[in-house]
């Protein structure tokens, strides 16, 4: 399982419900939440199979960016 953590400009639970839908229908993403409370609005992604870039292309989608952090890991 990796852990992938991204910056985001997500701003509210406004922004969540409409990323929702993409980061959903990622089949390689089996949970991920945003903080809030963090400055950068930490996006944390676990994936078996996904990658960064997958991930950057879905908050694309929706209208959003994402800039992946040194704090992603394997694990």
């Amino acid at each position: 399982m990796k852990t992938l953590k991204f910056k985001t400009n997500i701003k509210c639970n406004g922004c969540i419900n409409a990323v929702t839908p993409f980061l959903d229908k990622s089949n390689n993403i089996s949970n991920w939440s945003v903080d809030l409370k963090s400055p950068d609005r930490i996006l944390t992604v676990e994936t078996e199979e996904g990658d960064a870039e997958e991930v950057k292309k879905l908050l694309n989608e929706a209208g959003y960016q994402a800039e992946e952090t040194e704090d992603s890991s394997n694990r």
